[in-house]
């Protein structure tokens, strides 16, 4: 059962994103970067209350994604980056991206805060950044 409403096209719009964002950093890197983006939709909260749909989460500006907003959002998406896309929306979740909202790939080590958030770790070239439960508690 998916935790978030979805269309065939979101799922399509999701696997690009991954990928764009995270192709590098394997199936797992691009299954943490889905699991920010589904918690945006289901955060309600901080810069997302009105992120209520994939489409709006993929393409929110300003605060948005990298991949959408530079560029480089452009490949199509494969069936294997449309089923991990299948998986996050169902609501599995993979640590250090289980609850968090925001990564970023930064030149070092990650931060211990990030626009204050917290860092729940780092997964090969992403840093992972959480709010707190009682900053956004439909993330949790």
């Amino acid at each position: 059962m998916a935790v978030v409403p979805y269309t065939e096209e979101d799922v399509k719009l999701l696997a690009r994103l991954m990928r764009a964002e995270a192709e590098g950093d394997g199936q797992l890197g691009m299954l943490m970067v889905g699991n920010t983006g589904i918690n945006r939709v289901r955060g309600n909260c901080i810069d997302f209350k009105t992120i209520d749909t994939i489409r709006k989460m993929v393409f929110q500006s300003p605060g948005g994604f990298e991949a959408t907003q530079k560029g480089y959002f452009y490949q199509r998406a494969r069936e294997q980056d449309i089923r991990l896309a299948r998986r996050v929306i169902k609501g599995l979740r993979y640590h250090p991206a289980t609850n968090s909202l925001w990564f970023f790939m930064p030149s070092g080590s990650c931060p211990a805060q990030w626009f204050g958030q917290w860092n729940t770790g780092r997964y090969k070239s992403h840093c992972f950044y959480s709010p707190t439960r009682s900053d956004c508690p439909d993330v949790y």
